[in-house]
């Protein structure tokens, strides 16, 4: 009997091609998302120069349906970059800035009282909020007290809002990136942890290069630069998320990453005295599914058919750092969880050499 052809995930250039349904055209699929990888990197640097490790983050976090925290001083075009991502991936955008006198219903929406057919006749009608966009930039989250940031806990979770006694679902693909300054202290509350533990990645966006900064000063400063082009739909991006979700892991990769994990818990069968002494708890189960996730969609940005140890390596800050809690002690001798993940992940090398 013949075979029909598999094909790979649509781009907006070729109409007529879709998505796979099946795990026989993965191979070219993956190939193609490299390839895709690649442009849609150079496009996003007509507008943004450097920040090429952000940039893969928030894609593996889109790819995984994570959410993710990028956490920055002001001035380093966090808003523009996910913007910019947002365009290049034909997502429609939102940005909601949070204010101290912000309120859940001015993310969710509310009801209004709106004239009817009928003349005389009143009735309440629903008007959607900001959060519902494929791509929501939560702008200085800290700002804004608890209460309204916990109305993104449904949404960040389930998906959907509820206003009114009535459920309303988000558009699909949905994704929250967040921001947060790390330099603000007046006027800021922290982020509970059963919300911290809804994103993904806490992704780290630092100072550009002397290099990229001289680009910066030359290229940013005179004739506006040209706008990114759209490469691919937003049913696209869902066919890639089910490929991601396809990647093979091999059995050592998944014995390894939840042993990391659990070397993170001080008390745990294991772990080092060095965990019992400096932290105060550490990551759970859901970090061991966003380490497998973000590194399955690693693996695909770069071309692998497979997920590898490296891929483990690249995503464990991520997802580890905000996860980690530290005592006073750690922080009186200056550690933090990023050392504490470097030490962990050196102590599984050096199991994986004595295996």
């Amino acid at each position: 009997m013949s075979q029909e052809p598999q094909q790979s995930p649509a781009i907006l250039e070729s109409p007529g091609s879709i998505a796979p349904t099946t795990p026989d055209g993965d191979v070219a699929a993956i190939n193609e998302m490299r390839d895709l990888y690649q442009r849609m990197r150079t496009e996003i640097a007509k507008v943004i120069i450097g920040q090429d490790d952000v940039i893969e983050k928030l894609l593996i976090c889109i790819l995984s349906r994570g959410h993710g925290l990028l956490m920055g001083v002001p001035g380093l075009a966090k808003t523009l970059m996910v913007q910019s991502l947002a365009n290049v991936m034909s997502l429609q955008f939102s940005r909601i800035q949070f204010t101290p006198d912000l309120m859940p219903s001015d993310i969710t929406g509310t009801d209004i009282l709106q004239e009817t057919d009928q003349p005389g006749r009143r009735a309440f009608e629903f008007v959607k909020g900001p959060i519902f966009a494929n791509i929501v930039l939560a702008d200085e989250i800290n700002r804004t007290p608890p209460k309204t940031q916990s109305a993104l806990l449904e949404a960040m979770q389930e998906h959907r809002v509820t206003a009114g006694g009535k459920m309303f679902t988000l558009p699909s693909p949905f994704f929250v990136l967040a921001t947060q300054n790390p330099i603000e202290q007046e006027g800021t509350y922290a982020l509970p942890e059963a919300q911290l533990d809804r994103f993904m990645f806490l992704i780290q966006v630092n100072y550009p290069s002397l290099v990229e900064e001289r680009r910066i000063a030359r290229e940013t400063t005179g004739t506006a630069a040209p706008a990114p082009t759209k490469l691919i739909s937003g049913e696209t991006v869902l066919a890639y998320q089910e490929l991601v979700r396809r990647v093979p892991v091999p059995d050592h990769i998944y014995d390894t990453v939840v042993d990391l994990v659990r070397l993170t818990r001080p008390g745990s069968e294991g772990a080092p005295e060095w965990i019992n002494k400096w932290v105060t708890w550490g990551a759970g189960p859901r970090a061991v599914q966003y380490m497998i996730r973000g590194a399955k969609a690693r693996a695909v940005l770069n071309g692998s058919y497979l997920v590898r140890m490296e891929d483990v390596e690249a995503v464990a800050q991520p997802v580890l750092s905000h996860r980690i809690l530290t005592n006073f002690q750690a922080q009186s001798e200056g550690i933090t969880s990023g050392e504490i993940i470097n030490r962990l992940l050196e102590t599984i090398r050096g199991d994986d050499r004595r295996g």
